[in-house]
């Protein structure tokens, strides 16, 4: 038992001791920091930078083609007014082929009268009070006149 408790103080079985001991806490500080250590891989690592470089490389094509379609929507819409328009064209035009409707265009229009037929033109009463109006404006300052077109201007769109 001596040779225990010598061999257990001597300097080699010390170091020895202290080298199991160090060895364990390196070992346990490594397994802790492999388990703290991101997951994060160098494939991982690679694979989202190829993703991120793919996403990127494909954003400018993908506005153009969302920008196209709407363009071609736009399109598509003009073509479709433009083809009613040419249809309510047409139909006037086939209008104006009848020579009554082309008579009667000319009577309302142009204020034609058959021979025989008598024309009247019916004046209307606001109109000479409207004539008054003006003759008053044309008495007073300029710079009045265009107050009155101010407020008469805001007036009608209330």
């Amino acid at each position: 038992m001596a040779v225990r408790d010598r061999d257990r103080f001597s300097t080699a079985t010390r170091l020895r001791l202290l080298g199991e001991q160090t060895a364990a806490r390196v070992y346990r500080s490594q397994t802790k920091r492999q388990a703290r250590r991101s997951r994060l891989t160098g494939r991982a690592a690679l694979l989202a930078l190829v993703l991120c470089s793919m996403i990127v490389a494909l954003a400018y094509p993908m506005r153009q083609y969302v920008t196209q379609r709407a363009q071609i929507s736009d399109l598509q819409r003009q073509q479709q007014q433009a083809r009613k328009r040419v249809e309510q064209l047409r139909d006037l035009k086939a209008r104006w082929q009848d020579d009554s409707y082309a008579e009667q265009q000319i009577r309302r229009r142009l204020h034609y009268v058959m021979p025989g037929e008598t024309g009247y033109v019916v004046v209307d009463p606001g109109a000479a009070k409207q004539s008054r109006a003006d003759l008053r404006a044309a008495r007073r300052p300029w710079y009045a006149n265009v107050w009155d077109g101010v407020d008469k201007s805001d007036a009608s769109d209330q």
